[in-house]
């Protein structure tokens, strides 16, 4: 296996660009986003975060001709069985079928007001933030390298603080005693459900590399 030069990462969302960017540039990877090569958004039709990881990252590929990188993460409330789960992006639409056409219309304001909305009067305030990483070296790759990263905590009554995006306003740490949104660029580096699985993917993949 080839030393990993070049990288598209298969993501319009900038929150998510900005993050894995940071992280993986000191690495010595140069990386694209599938903006930049005119690549479109694929569609997600999965119930599972791992299945639309893996279709957005073999489309990258596919069209670019380069290895490519896929999130799909999303906020898990233990009340709501799991909800928005994979529809976080778009969970204030109140959409259960996928169309990425109308992910932009959706603000992190609204889905985050009608999480609150739907959290009213519950106790069980618990809820983490999964993320899962495909890292597909061709489009065809067999062995796509996968990892996985949760960060647990609780919904807030209200929203607070000005960092971050998505659900971070209204995801409370309490062994932080802070909201996620209030955390730094370089704290929420450090303990994010997508940096936890950046540094397990990376790991894996220093690991094949030696072996090859």
């Amino acid at each position: 296996m080839t030393r990993l030069n070049k990288l598209v990462i298969a993501s319009n969302n900038q929150g998510k660009l900005r993050e894995l960017q940071a992280m993986l540039t000191p690495l010595g990877i140069e990386v694209f986003t599938q903006a930049q090569l005119g690549i479109s958004e694929a569609e997600e039709p999965h119930p599972t975060f791992l299945e639309n990881a893996l279709a957005k990252a073999r489309h990258a590929s596919a069209v670019s001709g380069l290895p490519a990188l896929a999130d799909d993460s999303g906020i898990c409330v233990a009340a709501l069985n799991g909800a928005p789960g994979v529809l976080s992006a778009r969970y204030a639409s109140g959409q259960h079928a996928v169309d990425t056409r109308s992910h932009s219309k959706i603000t992190d304001q609204q889905n985050n007001e009608k999480l609150l909305r739907d959290m009213q009067g519950i106790a069980d305030r618990r809820a983490h933030y999964y993320c899962v990483l495909a890292l597909v070296r061709s489009a065809n790759d067999p062995q796509p390298i996968i990892a996985e990263g949760e960060w647990h905590g609780e919904i807030a009554m209200q929203a607070r603080g000005e960092g971050g995006f998505g659900y971070d306003p209204i995801f409370w740490l309490p062994e932080l005693g802070k909201m996620s949104a209030e955390l730094t660029r370089d704290e929420k580096a450090q303990i994010s459900h997508r940096a936890l699985a950046l540094k397990i993917l990376l790991g894996r993949l220093n690991s094949m590399l030696k072996n090859d």
